[in-house]
């Protein structure tokens, strides 16, 4: 898992949103945040900056972090989550997955990080 810069975040890669609104894991992260098939799963807000959205197994979150619930979905085999309507993404779009806070696995979908990520054409990419 490359680090894009010095103090910056560490990032799994990119994910691909499918056109069922499904997503796959990257294979570090999943077993990173401890994530499991037949799991729920809180959909976070991202920041302002970052859009896009966090996703952490529910008893991972603290309950000061509720509040920034959107939604729950369950995990599916092969890494696959579908993402809730209530989150804002559009079929095929590029996210980018990033080590979150320790709670969360963060999907982001514009900003500083997002951009810088675009000059690494080495980061791997996950297809639904």
């Amino acid at each position: 898992m490359p680090q894009l810069e010095k103090g910056g975040k560490w990032v799994f890669g990119w994910v691909i949103v499918g056109a069922d609104r499904r997503i796959r894991i990257p294979q570090e992260a999943w077993s990173e945040y401890g994530f499991e098939a037949g799991q729920d799963a809180i959909f976070l807000k991202g920041s302002i900056t970052s859009g896009g959205f966090g996703i952490a197994p529910k008893e991972r979150i603290p309950e000061i972090l509720t509040g920034r619930s959107l939604c729950t979905e369950r995990f599916q085999d092969s890494r696959l989550i579908r993402i809730p309507g209530g989150v804002d993404v559009a079929p095929w779009q590029k996210l980018l997955a990033v080590r979150g806070s320790g709670h969360a696995l963060g999907f982001l979908a514009q900003g500083p990080i997002f951009e810088l990520a675009l000059r690494f054409p080495a980061l791997t990419q996950s297809l639904p």
